[in-house]
């Protein structure tokens, strides 16, 4: 997962770029960077580490220039945290490209064989994103005929490219002495909307970026989202166009997105953030209220941030008392996508505090988005405990997280997924509650048409197993776990186990095989 952000203006946008990067922090902690076009030139700083780590004065005034894009980054599926795999990326030709994308390209490995073998360029990183600007390097080339590059013939390279990549793809590119070009995967798998400031005289600056958050939050005016399938190309006098290059593009976004990527405060497809996790709350307190007694509990209780609009409606809807229980460190990343299970496991604990005051000798509806490893849940739940809790019910607005995602989320192993291969009940005595209730998958979806009813399909695979694309096999999933399956994971994951009991432990072990 990644938040990307593409800028043309009529003034330097390193300080734009930087502030836009800082409202998609949340898209990704693990690294950053900033690239700026100015004349012919590119100028680029990328680093691990957060926005605010990574940026110094001195880098920021090296980045000149009217045009740019930038990136926050976490590791996906099966590649590396290392500051080679940063983005913005570059390739010299043709005019010299940068490139910076949200996603996953599920056939990169065989992409690069044949950029070796036919194109004869040098993949010189494992990052999928290297692959997909060379191809649309090689593209590009193809398509042009003179030294010069139009909206027009760069719409008719991305033809190509579209027929040449898979998978799920929001990317940000600009072209050395021409413009910003950005386009969005067929499926409409990952977000990609559009800004515009209105700068006088018919003149607009223009900004393509992951969530409307970042437009608003740097005082832009959201126009609207990019479709599936469409490109966007503005030039560097700020002249906007746009093509639909796949005509039988459909829209399936990720619901991933709703759950607990994108913060509350965005609107991605015409749907509120805050709207669908309100109407989540609305159908898990209808489950929960069908499935326990619901005058046994005294009080609801969020896991901060992402899962309070939830716990709120839960609270209201079942007429129990809410509280906030637990207390978070902000200055800890997201804990399911921080790379390692040693890592995650010990940052919980620093990430929130439980306030005994709230919890000694009462019954407790914990309500969190999502469960995905058990990790997170085992150790919220134990702290609860610790803090006097008579009785933990844990509820998640999420159903069970029971197959990898593949487009672009870093949760692809199926061992490492608390739900593969289990029941309810066994789940329930992994993370340690007395009572665990889930999200069914059909009001998980029906929450968000019920703010945008015209969305029929979501990718959802990591709740359903259905793969939108079509094409991710079984043995796509093998070699993706078999990537991460080095000694340090294993040891990670060993680490992960040994918090549980030796009964629990013999459980894990006898389900994943």
């Amino acid at each position: 997962m990644c938040g990307i952000v593409g800028v043309v203006a009529n003034d330097p946008v390193n300080q734009l770029i930087y502030d836009a990067l800082l409202l998609l922090q949340h898209r990704g902690q693990d690294a950053a960077g900033i690239a700026t076009h100015n004349g012919r030139s590119f100028h680029m700083h990328k680093a691990n580490g957060l926005v605010r780590d990574v940026f110094r004065t001195r880098n920021m005034r090296a980045l000149a220039g009217n045009s740019g894009i930038g990136q926050v980054r976490y590791p996906t599926a099966g590649s590396v945290s290392s500051e080679e795999e940063a983005q913005p990326f570059y390739v010299s030709a043709p005019f010299g490209i940068v490139l910076a994308h949200n996603g996953n390209i599920t056939n990169a490995s065989r992409l690069r064989e044949e950029m070796f073998h036919r194109d004869r360029r040098h993949i010189n990183t494992s990052s999928d994103t290297e692959v997909l600007l060379n191809v649309l390097a090689d593209e590009i080339q193809r398509s042009t005929d003179s030294i010069a590059l139009d909206a027009s013939s760069a719409f008719v390279a991305l033809e190509n490219v579209y027929q040449r990549i898979e998978g799920s793809f929001a990317v940000v590119s600009i072209i050395a002495g021409y413009g910003l070009l950005a386009f969005r995967d067929p499926h409409g798998i990952r977000p990609l909307c559009i800004g515009r400031m209105d700068i006088g005289h018919g003149k607009s600056q223009w900004m393509v970026t992951s969530e409307s958050v970042a437009i608003e939050g740097i005082g832009y005016e959201f126009v609207r989202d990019v479709a599936p399938g469409e490109a966007i190309f503005v030039d560097l006098e700020g002249n906007f166009a746009s093509r639909q290059i796949v005509a039988d593009a459909d829209l399936n976004p990720c619901v991933f997105e709703y759950v607990y990527l994108a913060r509350p405060d965005s609107c991605m497809d015409g749907i509120s953030i805050f709207d669908v996790r309100m109407r989540m709350g609305d159908y898990l307190a209808q489950k929960i209220q069908r499935e326990t007694d619901i005058s046994d509990i005294d009080v609801v209780m969020p896991i901060p941030d992402s899962s309070r609009p939830a716990a709120m409606q839960v609270a209201k809807l079942l007429g129990i008392e809410y509280r906030e229980g637990f207390f978070k460190n902000r200055y800890i990343g997201r804990t399911f996508i921080m790379p390692g299970q040693a890592v995650r496991k010990k940052s919980v604990r620093q990430k929130l505090n439980a306030m005994r005051v709230e919890f000694e000798n009462k019954s407790v509806l914990i309500v969190d988005d999502s469960i995905v490893r058990g990790t997170t849940s085992y150790e919220i739940i134990q702290m609860a405990r610790d803090a006097g809790a008579r009785k933990v019910i844990f509820a998640s607005a999420a159903p069970p997280v029971r197959f990898p995602n593949v487009y672009g989320i870093d949760m692809p192993t199926r061992g490492e997924l608390v739900a593969y291969g289990r029941n309810l009940e066994e789940i329930n005595q992994m993370i340690g509650s007395d009572q665990l209730i889930y999200q069914d998958v059909d009001d998980l979806k029906q929450a968000i048409r019920d703010i945008n009813p015209l969305i029929n399909r979501f990718e959802a695979s990591c709740f359903d197993g259905d793969y939108v694309t079509g094409n991710i096999t079984s043995s796509y999933l093998d070699a993706l776990e078999a990537a991460r399956m080095d000694p340090q994971a294993m040891e990670d994951r060993a680490g992960d186990q040994s918090d549980f009991s030796r009964s629990q432990l013999n459980l894990q072990l006898t389900t994943d095989d």
